[in-house]
């Protein structure tokens, strides 16, 4: 007597398989599971592999909740000095100044050949800022994964030109 309400189809390239995306309204596998498939392929990769996946997701999930939280205490601390994610989070342009910024050093490690290990301070510098505007739009990571998962099927001049122009 459970429902699944479904948002999308997708066919893949040669039409030979669906995919339904939706939300169950109640569990939907016999074991009183939301849905039938819970175990990830990561679970069956070795160790090393499934730890890295994990740890590389729980990083960014983890970044993003001390955002949401400092988002959330900007007014509870308004006669506080604000920590620097606060100072982004109330100044649009002080945070699109450092994103530009970070984004340009970033570059710039490729351009002055850089050793990798300043690229990756560059990047997570980068990465941050990023995750901090998009608290602001009230964008979350998993609505990035979702974009990056709809271009995969592809190519990136197919993409860009399937965009709408706003």
């Amino acid at each position: 007597m459970n429902f699944i309400n479904v948002h999308d189809v997708y066919l893949d390239c040669d039409r030979d398989s669906i995919i339904y995306l939706g939300k169950p309204d109640g569990p939907t596998c016999h074991t009183g599971m939301e849905t039938c498939y819970y175990t990830s392929l990561n679970a069956l990769l070795p160790d090393s592999k499934v730890e890295q996946n994990k740890l590389a997701m729980t990083t960014l999930y983890s970044l993003e909740s001390t955002i949401t939280q400092r988002k959330l205490e900007v007014a509870e601390t308004e006669n506080e000095k604000p920590s620097w994610t606060k100072r982004l989070l109330l100044d649009n342009s002080l945070l699109c100044s450092k994103i530009r910024e970070e984004a340009d050093e970033l570059c710039r490690t490729l351009e002055e050949n850089e050793d990798k290990s300043r690229a990756a301070s560059e990047m997570a510098d980068v990465l941050y800022h990023a995750l901090v505007l998009l608290a602001v739009k009230d964008v979350k990571v998993e609505d990035v994964f979702q974009v990056l998962r709809q271009r995969f099927s592809k190519s990136g001049i197919e993409e860009k030109s399937s965009r709408k122009s706003t």
